[in-house]
């Protein structure tokens, strides 16, 4: 399910005021609380926000997106930057898979027979559980509601017990020359994820580049492949970095 122009609109409101009443939104929007009501609805199931007495609000982990939301946004990019990777992955017998619904998107993809695959994110082990042949291992932790993901500690903590020959993974956005996350909890896990794979593939569409986050996890030239589906900002120097668009 895709969000509407009034329902981005809201969200927007929602991240710069934190809170709002149905009738405010109706009044702003020009539309009936009723019909306010089924946006917020809607929201609310793709884990974007929370309702409340007579409005909604932002969740304490806002900034974390609903994967089925992320599924949507932006499909055909991320499309193109699987169909891109596909060329470029390595021989590899072990591989981990991040949460992001970019990395989905090339996994789906990708030829996984008699291949140990390792991931945290429930989405992503049920997509995969329907292929045969595959060796898949879904992380323990904590799940948010929003991402579908394990996090914390005991995640981190059950990655240290692997070698991987390749991982898979997106971000939440390119900084520079830098690869940022949106929360400390993905931050962390990728961060241990990254330590214990000979090979990593970094998969992003170019919106990636004009979005923000906050915690760092690492430079682009750390990367062994950074595949996008079309050209980075002009103004960025990536002649370190092995860029495929």
């Amino acid at each position: 399910m895709a969000l509407t122009e009034r329902q981005n609109e809201i969200l927007k409101r929602l991240r710069e005021s934190k809170s709002a009443g149905v009738s405010t939104l109706a009044k702003e929007f020009y539309v009936s609380e009723a019909t306010i009501r089924r946006d917020l609805a809607e929201m609310k199931s793709m884990g974007l926000i929370e309702r409340s007495h007579g409005g909604a609000l932002l969740p304490e982990n806002a900034d974390e997106i609903s994967i089925f939301f992320r599924m949507e946004k932006n499909a055909s990019e991320k499309e193109r930057a699987a169909t891109k990777a596909l060329m470029h992955i390595p021989p590899f017998k072990s591989v981990f898979i991040d949460s992001s619904s970019t990395a989905l998107a090339l996994a789906e993809r990708i030829d996984l027979s008699f291949k140990t695959v390792v991931t945290n994110n429930l989405q992503t082990a049920i997509q995969l559980s329907k292929k045969p042949n595959i060796t898949l291992i879904m992380l323990g932790g904590n799940v948010h509601f929003n991402t579908n993901s394990a996090t914390g500690s005991w995640t981190a903590r059950q990655l240290q017990d692997f070698s991987f020959d390749l991982m898979i993974s997106s971000c939440a956005a390119i900084i520079g020359t830098e690869v940022f996350e949106r929360s400390i909890e993905q931050k962390e896990i990728k961060r241990v994820a990254f330590e214990r794979c000979k090979k990593r593939i970094l998969l992003i569409d170019h919106t990636k580049f004009t979005s923000n986050g906050t915690y760092r996890l690492s430079a682009l030239s750390d990367y062994d492949l950074v595949v996008t589906d079309a050209a980075p900002p002009a103004d960025l120097d990536l002649s370190n970095v092995k860029l495929v668009y």
